[in-house]
């Protein structure tokens, strides 16, 4: 009842404007729906159990500021033998994947949101102050900078030299990559409540698909933004705007011609890449952090901090681990034999793909951790929101 209330209020005084778009000083209410402090189910209290793997910190660095503490899609990216990561302050950095080295830095003076999106010898970033800047992945120079309609909150995705970039108005913009002139741009109302956050683009051939904010998926040309597809992933129930609230903020994943996705309140479903037919739809497991997959199952956090395996054919439930329960998980990431979750209080927890149970976990950083685990080869690279960034090995017995 409190979060109606809150909800209610805000909603009256900005004259219905969409929550993603409210400035940092209600970004709290939006963090409701994320497992926020207000949540009245408590953290699930980590217990002694005994570890069954061991682990190696290879390295560890400081990128900044990090995330500030707040909610943003800094995400490290591995791409040109380097690994890429920026911070709120405008902070990007390249850095060695083996030893942490710092290779080149910039500082771009923006105040960074989302990236950074890789493309063709391109890093690609956004702002909450509505820039988009491309950089040189071999030595940080900038090499255009655009403008778009409001935030980015999402990683911006290039693919045959455009760069598609998502705000959190609803649209979709797109550049070219190598002299930053705009493309196309798409439309989309966004609906009066939502949740901070949005899903990445995914360009699948020829197009681009993309989720929004009342759960619907739609499938656009890459070319020239023309409308191919358009398909319900997630079907609003309730009576109030709280429950009908069912954002897609999860990537999508392809997975040999089956899209992925999740939303919140709305389940999780496989869509066909070619025509967007819903071909199953699972409506237990709801998320707004993310999928992994690994050859026959998908693994995601919902919003309860529970980690799930559901089979890819059937979208079936194989598996849940409570034991983390509404303790803020990230993405899960696919590691070897292990699915890798980060959480609110700097821990990483390695659980098994068998059956969810941990195997052991290791403390990295003071300060949460929402970044998705970055999986190259056979090291795991964890970004916490206060920039701490490490570099971690499951250790050979």
């Amino acid at each position: 009842m409190r979060l109606i209330t809150l909800l209610c209020a805000f909603i009256a005084l900005t004259g219905c404007a969409a929550m993603d778009t409210l400035s940092e000083s209600v970004d709290g209410i939006s963090n409701y729906f994320k497992g926020g402090e207000d949540n009245s189910d408590p953290p699930a209290v980590l217990v002694e159990y005994q570890p069954e793997i061991k682990f190696k910190e290879v390295w560890k660095e400081s990128v900044g500021v990090g995330a500030d503490e707040q909610s943003l899609k800094l995400i490290p990216a591995s791409g040109f033998g380097k690994l890429l990561v920026a911070d709120r302050d405008g902070l990007v950095q390249a850095r060695d994947l083996d030893t942490g080295r710092l290779i080149w830095e910039v500082e771009t003076k923006m105040k960074l949101s989302a990236g950074p999106g890789l493309g063709n010898g391109t890093v690609i970033l956004g702002s909450s102050d509505a820039d988009i800047i491309a950089l040189s992945a071999d030595n940080g120079t900038q090499l255009w900078k655009g403008k778009v309609s409001s935030e980015v909150l999402s990683v911006p995705v290039i693919a045959n030299d455009v760069v598609v970039v998502r705000t959190t108005d609803g649209e979709m913009i797109a550049f070219n990559e190598k002299t930053g002139g705009k493309r196309w741009n798409y439309e989309h109302n966004a609906p009066a409540l939502s949740v901070r956050g949005i899903g990445a683009p995914l360009v699948i051939g020829d197009h681009v698909i993309e989720g929004f904010d009342n759960g619907k998926m739609i499938a656009l040309r890459l070319l020239d933004g023309k409308y191919a597809w358009e398909t319900t992933i997630a079907i609003p129930k309730g009576r109030s705007e709280v429950e009908r609230l069912v954002d897609l903020d999860v990537d999508p994943i392809d997975v040999a011609g089956v899209i992925y996705i999740a939303s919140y309140h709305g389940g999780a479903a496989a869509i066909s890449e070619s025509d967007g037919e819903v071909m199953w739809r699972n409506d237990t497991v709801s998320s707004y952090t993310g999928l992994s997959y690994d050859f026959r199952h998908l693994y995601l956090s919902d919003t309860t901090d529970d980690v799930w395996q559901i089979e890819q054919r059937t979208g079936a439930s194989l598996w849940k681990q409570k034991e983390l329960h509404q303790r803020k998980l990230t993405a899960p990431a696919v590691y070897e034999s292990y699915v890798v979750v980060g959480d609110f209080e700097g821990y990483v927890h390695w659980l098994s793909v068998e059956d969810g149970r941990q195997l052991g976990r290791i403390k990295i950083a003071d300060s949460a951790i929402d970044a998705k685990p970055l999986v190259v080869n056979d090291t795991v690279y964890i970004y916490a929101k206060d920039g701490t960034l490490a570099a971690l090995k499951v250790a050979l017995n």
